[in-house]
């Protein structure tokens, strides 16, 4: 008998720890309330998170079994319940966050314990420590095999125990999806079905974004994030639907399939880089001049900065803990470098808001953005005015979250930055005029950047 510690993998199904687990004999799952992991996220994916342990401990129970709900640390309980069931050993998957790892170390050191790669598809000790750019890392991780969907363990396999803990229930400020595997699935289902061949013509589109949330993009984060889906099971009917279809509806297939491979190499850059949550990963010859000022960071969390595509994405990200990606790029690299502010801050707010937040896909994203990462360009600044004009022309997504504007002709949206204050005060009397003015602080990021590089 085996014992199967659960931690960011809230699931039955393609769960490579509990499948080798359950090769032994009938296997104990048992879930750990870590108050110390559980409090480095915020209080919504926390109550997200807990749910699906509720979901994940009702699916036991379908199968005749349960879920072992114990709180405490680790090493102490599951050096307790390992003697209580008389189990050979621990068996569990790797999680890259130094939080987990160093938890996993000591789980090591108090009971048999074995580990298995199942956050990822590929094992970042299979590549090499370090890549440039994402395009060297892609041309490594696509060459290297991926294993299929782990097989659930059948009702034999799982041990006839019975648990009467409940699970701590936690309220959010937010409205929540479902979680657990079941909704996770007939998210991907729809998605796959009304959405995936045409991902990549629509991955951008935020009007498409505002009405067709589910479809324009797949808006699984939250549940990849939580483990609620394996990643195997992801890949594998991306996979079989490219297969499947041909022309236009297969670029479009595997731009998702691509778009997976950033999620990876950002694990990848967490497991060689234990710093990456705090750190700059690339190195400079000079300090960053953050400007860091409280004001603008507070307007910033508040949706107020007076740029409507940033104000959208921050209003959306409080209403909903979730930002879709094209205005996520732009809330941070505005805050990184039209308001020169730390990406640190940028990363603690996401942290706290989103119900999808990923400690790797958070800190290499932010990273990314703000020129400390693995960008190949050295300075990338994304124009909100631009970006607008681009991808929110008719103000959909924009009026949306910001009700202040829905009055307002969307060419005048897209401008506003650019408007006389008059005008402005004219068009909607209530909505902030601009913390900063567009082309200063687009040339001052610049400048700070270069002399940062060493190049002013």
């Amino acid at each position: 008998m085996n014992v199967f510690w659960h931690q960011r993998d809230l699931r039955v199904p393609d769960n490579r720890g509990l499948a080798l687990a359950a090769n032994d004999g009938p296997v104990v799952p048992v879930y750990v309330v870590d108050t110390d992991v559980l409090k480095k996220v915020g209080k919504r994916q926390r109550a997200f998170f807990l749910q699906g342990v509720q979901a994940l401990k009702r699916a036991y129970r379908e199968r005749g079994s349960d879920l072992l709900v114990r709180s405490g640390d680790p090493p102490d309980v599951l050096s307790e319940v390992v003697t209580e069931y008389d189990a050979d050993r621990v068996v569990y998957n790797e999680h890259y966050r130094p939080a987990r790892r160093n938890r996993q170390r000591r789980v090591d050191g108090a009971v048999p314990a074995k580990s298995v790669t199942d956050l990822l598809l590929v094992d970042p000790e299979r590549l090499a420590p370090r890549y440039g750019n994402h395009s060297r890392f892609y041309d490594d991780w696509q060459a290297e095999h991926k294993l299929p969907p782990a097989e659930a363990p059948t009702e034999a396999e799982l041990a006839d125990c019975s648990d009467g803990t409940t699970v701590p229930d936690l309220t959010a400020d937010i409205e929540l999806p479902t979680a657990g595997y079941e909704a996770a699935r007939e998210r991907y289902d729809q998605f796959l079905d009304d959405g995936i061949e045409t991902y990549n013509d629509t991955r951008d589109d935020m009007t498409a974004a505002v009405e067709r949330p589910v479809g324009a993009v797949s808006r699984l984060s939250p549940y990849l994030a939580a483990g609620m889906i394996g990643i195997r099971e992801v890949w594998r009917d991306a996979s079989d639907r490219k297969a499947a279809v041909t022309g236009s509806a297969q670029r479009n297939v595997q731009k998702y399939r691509y778009e997976l491979s950033w999620r990876e190499q950002n694990y990848h850059l967490l497991y060689y880089n234990p710093d990456l949550l705090s750190a700059n990963y690339k190195s400079f010859p000079n300090e960053i001049a953050w400007e860091d000022d409280p004001d603008h960071l507070d307007a910033w969390k508040r949706g107020e900065t007076g740029y409507p595509l940033v104000d959208a994405g921050m209003r959306q990200l409080n209403e909903e803990g979730y930002v879709h990606n094209r205005p996520r790029q732009n809330v941070a690299s505005f805050l990184t470098k039209h308001l020169l502010t730390d990406w640190r801050e940028g990363l603690r707010y996401f942290t706290k808001q989103l119900i999808d937040h990923d400690p790797a896909t958070n800190a290499g994203n932010w990273q990314w953005i703000a020129s400390t990462g693995t960008d190949s360009v050295d300075v990338r600044i994304f124009d909100p005015v631009a970006q607008m004009s681009k991808y929110d022309d008719a103000a959909t997504y924009v009026t949306e979250y910001v009700p202040e504007l829905r009055d307002v002709p969307a060419a005048k949206i897209v401008d506003w930055p650019t408007l006389s204050e008059g005008e402005r005060e004219r068009l909607a009397p209530e909505y902030p005029h601009p913390i900063v003015d567009r082309n200063a602080a687009y040339d001052r990021a610049q400048r700070v950047f270069e002399e940062a590089l060493g190049k002013g």
